[in-house]
């Protein structure tokens, strides 16, 4: 296997993560402003609290690393998407800022305020609509590449069926992962009523979530032949995805091995990521920069990948000592500690 290939799968496991621990804060930050619009505060944010207040300061580990190793590994995206995510991109960034001082000022300030809640649960979902962005543009059809430039044809992305579907499959697959971790995390602090909640959200969210990707893989034939031909021979992948998502809604509905459903709930995103990934290759977008054409040269580019693997044996363990010491700590998890 090629370096290129060990890099971009590398960077794709980096997306993934982030595209699991991210959903889950997001929703989880919507769940805590819905809960306060609906008076049912007093039974979920604790919860939800418990949750974010170790974690929400690393969730862009995961962003920061793929975004990172995408640049080094092909300098030639820099060009492209430089220019093109120019204005989606600088949107998702102020939503990371204001996602983030909101979330301490409610939290950490001396008072409570519905519109920091607010600005928080808001920028859960129009993040990930905004960086789904970035997914749209490399299918092709939305740059034009100019004598003075890369030109993003906003009037194309903004009118394209494609375009979305995509941002509505960002949004409930958020609500989706997050209402199935937060099922598990429930049940692990014993906390009934919190479940009962968020086990509706997430039976509530797992059918628009299979409506969106159907609606997105129909739109993507019309739109790029060439990925949606290459999915489809990759079948089996979609298929063990929808396989584990049926295991996952049985779990749910029957109440039962919630931690089962969840790890369910990321293998299903996990074949159905790849899948994707998978049918993208050789093109990182489409059809202007390819995985060979694009990547830096060899030794720069085992440089990376050896830097890379090194920092995700790092990053794992560190993970799992914040997720031992605080979201799988029993006396945490209850709200002892």
């Amino acid at each position: 296997m090629s370096y290129e290939m060990i890099g971009i799968i590398v960077l794709w496991l980096f997306l993934y993560g982030y595209l699991i621990v991210a959903s889950v804060d997001f929703g989880a930050g919507f769940y805590a402003f819905y809960a306060k619009l609906t008076n049912k505060d007093h039974i979920i944010n604790q919860l939800i609290s418990r949750y974010l207040s170790p974690v929400w300061e690393v969730t862009n580990v995961f962003f920061v690393f793929f975004f990172v190793g995408l640049v080094g590994f092909f300098p030639d995206t820099a060009y492209y998407y430089g220019q093109t995510l120019l204005i989606p991109g600088s949107i998702a960034i102020v939503l990371l800022a204001v996602r983030g001082s909101f979330y301490a000022f409610e939290n950490y300030g001396s008072k409570k305020s519905n519109l920091y809640m607010f600005l928080y649960g808001a920028t859960g979902l129009l993040i990930p609509a905004s960086l789904s962005t970035a997914m749209t543009i490399s299918e092709g059809g939305f740059i034009q590449e100019t004598g003075e430039g890369v030109v993003l044809l906003t009037r194309e992305l903004i009118t394209s069926p494609y375009s979305w579907s995509v941002v509505f499959l960002a949004i409930v697959s958020v609500l989706y992962i997050s209402s199935a971790f937060l099922s598990f995390y429930a049940n692990r602090a014993n906390d009934r009523k919190a479940l009962e909640l968020v086990r509706k959200y997430a039976l509530f969210w797992s059918f628009p979530t299979i409506i969106a990707s159907l609606t997105t893989f129909i739109a993507l034939s019309q739109h790029n032949i060439e990925h949606y031909q290459n999915m489809i021979d990759l079948w089996w992948m979609f298929g063990l995805s929808l396989a584990f998502f049926s295991a996952a809604m049985w779990f749910i509905y029957r109440g039962i091995y919630y931690g089962c459903a969840f790890i369910c709930v990321m293998l299903q995103f996990f074949f159905a990521f790849f899948g994707y990934g998978a049918g993208h290759l050789p093109y990182l977008l489409y059809p202007y920069v390819t995985v060979e054409q694009g990547a830096t040269h060899e030794a720069m580019g085992l440089a990376l990948v050896i830097a890379f693997i090194l920092g995700l044996l790092l990053l794992i363990p560190s993970l799992y000592m914040l997720m031992r010491m605080f979201l799988f700590d029993a006396d945490y998890v209850k709200g002892k500690k």
